[in-house]
């Protein structure tokens, strides 16, 4: 994923505020996938977000999280 992106919040910084994952429950022994599908910017009002994604769950859910070090967000 190419997170070095303009931003489009205008917040001043390329660094997304979070990352989008699309999450899938697992069968069985209750393990759940997770898969990172975009990031997110903090709008220029702080009211809402900015969502780049690339790719669209089949579920229509999306979860929004904080980007842990791991991520490099």
């Amino acid at each position: 994923m190419n997170d070095s992106v303009t931003t489009p919040a205008g917040n001043g910084t390329n660094k997304p505020s979070h990352v989008a994952y699309q999450v899938r429950e697992g069968k069985g022994d209750n393990k759940s996938f997770w898969t990172r599908i975009g990031v997110a910017w903090t709008s220029r009002d702080g009211k809402g977000f900015v969502i780049q994604l690339n790719a669209v769950p089949l579920d229509g859910k999306i979860i929004l999280r904080l980007p842990e070090p791991k991520d490099n967000a």
